[in-house]
């Protein structure tokens, strides 16, 4: 992806491979990703990167949680707009986990950001939960695309995979990554 590519800046060098993978289940996005990465592992014989992200909110018990990408097909901003509609507690949380497998273990990486459910969309059309999602004051889809990489709980979970990489990764100075 020429997202994670940028984010690295030429520190690690990134190649984008598409593979179908097993849907994984569990509570935990960082298992998932776990799941994901040994089985891509498994099947192009390379270190590789997966990640998998959720929407985790208070009011609603965790829900969507792992599931916030069918979640958003099937019923949408709106749909969880409506839900939120009467709750209070609007307290919400995203969670991307970035795993790495090679051929000795997976390492999982988590990053998080902490927001607020809206009662209404603001901002641009945004990417996915963006217009709903306010992080102090402003949603998502409120803020620049380069502030919003700098914040998101997918920009920590590189930098927490990008430091291992660099400073504890046997072979970052012979590997492509």
């Amino acid at each position: 992806m020429a997202e994670v590519a940028a984010f690295f800046k030429g520190s690690i060098e990134v190649t984008h491979v598409s593979l179908d993978l097993p849907e994984y289940r569990s509570d935990d996005v960082g298992e998932i990703a776990r799941g994901k990465a040994r089985y891509a592992y498994s099947q192009l014989n390379t270190p590789v990167m997966v990640d998998d992200t959720g929407l985790f909110i208070d009011a609603l018990k965790g829900f969507p949680g792992p599931y916030a990408a069918y979640v958003l097909q099937s019923i949408g901003n709106g749909g969880i707009l409506k839900l939120m509609e009467s709750a209070p507690e609007r307290s919400a949380r995203f969670i991307t986990a970035i795993a790495f497998a090679d051929a000795r273990d997976v390492h999982v990486f988590k990053g998080v950001i902490e927001g607020q459910i809206t009662s209404a969309p603001r901002g641009r059309e945004g990417f996915g939960y963006d217009p709903i999602f306010d992080v102090e004051g402003k949603t998502l889809a409120e803020i620049s695309l380069e502030e919003k990489s700098r914040i998101s709980h997918r920009a920590r979970a590189l930098a927490a995979f990008h430091d291992w990489f660099i400073h504890e990764y046997p072979e970052a100075g012979d590997t492509n990554g």
